[in-house]
């Protein structure tokens, strides 16, 4: 995967459809260039190639090695020039701009009456999709026209050009504000995590209050509560206060109910969306209601007006196979969740120049913890290392809640080999993290101590652990470290002596009673 991500023109190609390499070929071939066209030529070469080798091109005399940079950077534009104009990638955005490229080629030619017709009827679309930014520059234009020269196209013109410029500025402002917000907010959660202590809790709260307040809601259009809802969901998440991401989540996916056309405007935020309230009502644990946003999420996304693309494929996979995961999690249903896996790898593997290397992660632990609730415990250890030798960028809880998951496989399949071995290194790894909990250290020590133990006193240990866990439990900085590997339902499986899947479908009943 690296390797093919060094060059974007080889991961371009390789993106194509037929229809799109076909469309391609005919957009070069109208353009009336050569069929030997050196670009054409690396084109074909590329699209042939299995692993990108710069040697192939220039041993084939196709370009020399100081002008490739120059051929690949052509051939690159072409490519976006062809899916641009294939009716597959038109979206009411790119619509949008065509029409504003049109009127400026008008405005151009001394046509300015043509011009201001097409720039009121794209600007109206533009306010009816809440697109304040492309009609923000529509209006820029019109005033330039309207200024430069004597159309009489309105009476008190300037006035409503005025007017329509203020008022989008004002919401311009908000969603600026807005959305720098949620990003700085979403840029901390990726940075630092969840909220460790008061100290950071404050710290996020300052953040949040100091921009929030400035903002009314009931001023605010679509887009900018669109944002709003956002930032209070990625607020919420870093506080671990999920009663309020799950308020903001079901508001945020409530926008787009009241206002369906908005589904197909922005159909990633929709995706979005449902991604977290399905999230959090996972860790609620109440299937019943999971199962139905679930159903309802997988009728509008497969729905015949849904907006489809790559972008759009990839981002509806991880949030189904995530989410039915963790509903088969949620059921105790490992044996089932298994075989769904072979099928979730395929898609995988297609979708491997789309979806980023942290979320592959997330899935491998998810494949992980399914095999160890199967009592499959050495495919458990290998999907977990998967994670635990990626090269990439993944989360620290996450590399360290696999390795606990790891560590109970081996426990469990009695497979100590490289026990103290892997306790070493997990506690090496716990030593170099950014904010090492006593949750962490507790749970190394606890798997250190239980190796060294006969069986009569194993018991002993476990509930000890169990002790430990309840009070961290207690604690709303740890709820989160609880909640990745249910290891504190395989402690009291252990003390009861029952499958650990025995105390999941207790959770589960309790969950549905209320």
């Amino acid at each position: 995967m690296a390797e093919l991500q060094k060059d974007f023109l080889f991961v371009l190609i390789k993106s194509l459809t037929t229809s799109e390499k076909r469309q391609f070929k005919l957009y070069v071939n109208r353009l009336g260039i050569n069929v030997d066209a050196k670009f054409l030529l690396l084109f074909s070469e590329l699209d042939k190639m299995k692993e990108y080798d710069e040697h192939i091109i220039i041993e084939k005399k196709i370009s020399t090695k100081q002008q490739l940079s120059n051929l690949k950077a052509h051939l690159y534009k072409q490519i976006l020039v062809s899916l641009r104009m294939n009716p597959s990638h038109q979206n009411y955005r790119i619509q949008l701009r065509e029409q504003l490229d049109f009127a400026n080629i008008l405005y151009q030619k001394g046509l300015y009456k043509q011009a201001l017709k097409i720039l009121d009827k794209t600007k109206q679309s533009a306010l009816e999709l809440d697109e304040k930014s492309i009609a923000s520059e529509i209006i820029d234009l019109e005033k330039v026209i309207e200024s430069q020269f004597i159309t009489r196209s309105i009476k008190g013109r300037a006035d409503e050009l005025i007017q329509q410029s203020t008022e989008i500025s004002k919401q311009n402002h908000y969603a600026t504000e807005l959305s720098n917000l949620s990003l700085r907010l979403y840029s901390e959660m990726l940075m630092h995590g969840y909220v460790k202590n008061d100290a950071d809790r404050e710290k996020v709260l300052e953040l949040f209050n100091d921009q929030i307040q400035k903002i009314k809601l009931e001023k605010l259009n679509f887009t900018e509560k669109l944002w709003y809802f956002k930032a209070h969901v990625w607020k919420n998440q870093l506080l671990q206060d999920y009663k309020y991401t799950l308020k903001y989540a079901y508001q945020w996916v409530d926008l787009f109910h009241k206002k369906p056309e908005m589904i197909l405007s922005h159909p990633v935020w929709y995706i979005k969306g449902n991604t977290y309230l399905l999230k959090i009502l996972f860790l609620y644990g109440n299937i019943d209601i999971l199962e139905e946003h679930f159903e309802n999420f997988n009728a509008m996304v497969n729905s015949q007006n849904f907006a489809q693309n790559e972008n759009l494929q990839a981002l509806i996979f991880l949030t189904h196979y995530n989410t039915l995961m963790n509903i088969h999690f949620v059921k105790g249903e490992f044996f089932t969740g298994t075989k769904l896996i072979p099928e979730i790898e395929m898609k995988m593997e297609k979708l491997r120049e789309r979806i980023d290397e942290h979320h592959f992660m997330i899935l491998y632990l998810k494949m992980a913890a399914m095999f160890f609730g199967s009592k499959m415990f050495g495919k458990s250890i290998e999907y977990s290392m998967k994670v635990v030798e990626c090269k990439g960028n993944v989360q620290e809880d996450l590399l360290f809640h696999t390795r606990i998951l790891i560590l109970m496989a081996k426990y469990e399949s009695g497979n100590d080999e490289d026990y103290d071995e892997f306790i070493n290194s997990t506690l090496k790894f716990a030593r170099k993290m950014k904010k090492p909990e006593a949750f962490h250290f507790e749970s190394i020590q606890f798997f250190k101590n239980i190796n060294n133990l006969v069986l009569s006193r194993q018991q002993e240990s476990f509930k000890a652990f169990d002790k430990v866990l309840e009070e961290f439990s207690k604690n709303e900085y740890y709820r989160r470290s609880l909640l990745y590997i249910d290891i504190h339902g395989w402690v009291k499986s252990k003390i009861k002596n029952v499958d650990v899947i025995e105390i999941i479908k207790q959770k589960v009943r309790y969950k549905r009673k209320k």
